[in-house]
């Protein structure tokens, strides 16, 4: 029951962990990736920086090409790439999404943070043995 209980919670603060990443993060990722940085210098380049969702990479067209744009107002700036970069975006969000995890993963499971000899061996709480069993001589 109490490692259920405590798997469960791990398993929510992983879930809830992975789903979050900080814009600078992403940025990062994002260069990493091969993506440019181009700042708009016109009030129109400037109005279409604004206009895209903030915290998300954007795919548009533009002369009959793809491209992949991530918008940072705060610092008046986008983040531009194409198909090529936006794939090893992805790429590297997932291996970084499993590194992140594999970690929490190893933590949650080390047998000496856990002092399992506290808890007297896996029958513990199990029928009539051991010192976690039901209402004894107490």
């Amino acid at each position: 029951m109490l490692t259920s209980i405590a798997g469960a919670c791990a398993v929510l603060s992983v879930g809830c962990a992975t789903t979050q990443m900080s814009t600078q993060k992403r940025e990062s990722l994002l260069a990493a990736s091969g993506f440019k940085t181009i700042t708009p210098k016109t009030a129109a380049q400037k109005q279409k920086l604004q206009n895209l969702p903030p915290g998300k990479v954007t795919m548009i067209q533009k002369a009959g090409k793809t491209y992949y744009i991530f918008p940072d107002p705060a610092h008046n700036l986008a983040y531009v790439g194409g198909p090529k970069q936006y794939r090893q975006y992805q790429q590297l969000r997932t291996d970084n999404r499993l590194a992140k995890e594999s970690l929490e993963t190893d933590e949650m499971y080390r047998d000496t943070a856990m002092e399992w000899s506290v808890w007297g061996g896996w029958d513990a709480g199990i029928g009539s043995f051991g010192p976690m069993a039901g209402p004894g001589l107490y």
